[in-house]
């Protein structure tokens, strides 16, 4: 159903629009990985009760205190695993720790590493309040400088483009000319448009098109992945697939936890690999969350074509002769104008300095400033009336001077900034990139 028929703004119907879209992705989403690991889940669900089975039968016969103790391995054996402490180094030392706060700030959040007392519980929380506070800040700017150096990237070819197929053309049309009209002179000068600034071509409101930026950040992301990747390999064990899924998980801040670097106790090159890890890391995160703002452009894009297909779809269904509903609020309370006839007590003839004011149906709204000089002109028809009367009757009254009305001065001109960061409709990493983009609906 499209918006104009259930009176949603575009804004709203867009955001009904995507919720159903989530929705139906996730759906497919959840029928896909069951279709694609429930498998798996169950053999190595029952290969575990196999082995458990197979081991009580040969070593625990009839002995429940030893089945106990054995319980009691398992559940000791799976913390240990899953806190890290067997057959891994140390969560806790400094390298550790910085490595656990990294994943705090850069909202990865592995698993692989938690506090475990009540002091560093209550720490994660404030802690974890300001550092990822300063991480998403730290990604807006970087998606703001990044952009705007693709940005620019992208004018200066589009500027190199335009200025050689003008030079081309400038060229050819000269030799035409010359050859016409004087064979002799065969030099010919380009037009000082080529010379000039970018503003004077027309440019100074170009945008690059969303969907270069976009390849290129594509590329970008591929590139570091793919790199990261080749690094993993050898130092984790690793084949590359899994690696590339790492550098997925950890770059786009999902952090499933069950690949995760430097975990093993020894590493060549370790401190130099503990500087390359962090360092890729960062500059995946960086890449992949521009990648992914600029790509939620491209979908918002989407969306408003759908409602501007159903929009069209809906009012060429519609009959001829029924007017089109409103899909705003002005539809509720804005009624249609009828013409009425003024009588004199309504309104005040111009010669006699007022203004005159039409009827209006309860059902319109009136904004302040006509309702303010409606209250005038009733104040100045009630003093004249009051002085006619009393001038009339006889009683000796000093004349009244009738009050004035002066409009209103107009508004100042609206002052058109191009800098739109500043203001306070540009907000959040989709607004930053919708700036430096060019608007396409």
């Amino acid at each position: 159903m499209c918006a104009a028929r259930v009176g949603l703004a575009e804004d709203n119907a867009r955001f009904v629009l995507l919720a159903f879209v989530l929705i139906a992705y996730m759906l497919f989403g959840a029928a896909l990985f069951q279709r694609l690991e429930s498998d798996v889940e169950i053999q190595q669900e029952a290969e575990f009760w196999r082995v458990y089975h197979a081991f009580r039968r040969h070593h625990l016969r009839g002995s429940s205190q030893a089945l106990q103790r054995l319980h009691e391995l398992l559940y000791a054996y799976g913390n240990a695993s899953s806190a890290g402490i067997i057959n891994k180094r140390r969560r806790w030392d400094f390298a550790g720790s910085f490595h656990f706060v990294g994943t705090i700030v850069s909202t990865i959040g592995y698993g692989s590493t938690a506090p475990q007392t009540p002091a560093g519980k209550a720490a994660v929380i404030l802690y974890g309040f300001f550092g990822c506070s300063g991480g998403i800040l730290f990604f807006n700017l970087f998606l703001e400088r990044i952009i705007t150096f693709l940005a620019w990237i992208l004018r200066s070819l589009h500027l190199r483009r335009l200025k050689k197929r003008l030079e081309q053309t400038t060229l050819a049309t000269s030799r035409r000319i010359t050859r016409n009209n004087d064979p002799r002179n065969g030099k010919t000068a380009l037009p000082d448009i080529l010379d000039d600034e970018e503003e004077d071509v027309g440019l100074e409101h170009w945008k690059p098109s969303v969907y270069w930026v976009m390849l290129y950040l594509s590329l970008a992301s591929c590139a570091v992945a793919g790199v990261s990747a080749a690094l993993y390999v050898p130092f984790e064990d690793w084949d590359y697939l899994e690696a590339l899924y790492f550098c997925f998980v950890s770059f786009a801040t999902i952090g499933f936890g069950d690949y995760v670097s430097l975990q093993k106790p020894d590493y060549p090159y370790l401190h130099l690999y503990r500087f390359a890890n962090f360092v890729l890391l960062v500059i995946g995160c960086c890449c992949i969350y521009s990648l992914l703002n600029v790509t939620s452009i491209v979908i918002k894009q989407g969306l408003n074509l759908v409602i501007n297909k159903l929009n069209c779809y809906s009012r060429s269904m519609a009959a001829p002769h029924l007017p089109r509903r409103k899909s705003s609020v002005s539809a509720i309370y804005y009624a249609r104008r009828r013409p009425t006839k003024l009588m004199p007590r309504d309104s005040i003839r111009p010669e006699d300095g007022g203004l005159s004011t039409p009827r209006r149906m309860s059902g319109e709204l009136i904004s302040m400033k006509e309702f303010l000089s409606a209250n005038k002109v009733s104040l100045a028809l009630m003093q004249k009336q009051l002085y006619e009367t009393a001038h009339g009757g006889g009683l000796n009254l000093p004349p009244m001077p009738l009050p004035t009305f002066q409009p209103p001065p107009p508004p100042p001109p609206i002052q058109h900034q191009r800098n739109n960061h500043q203001g306070p409709g540009v907000v959040g990493p989709l607004a930053i990139a919708s700036e430096k983009f060019e608007a396409t609906r």
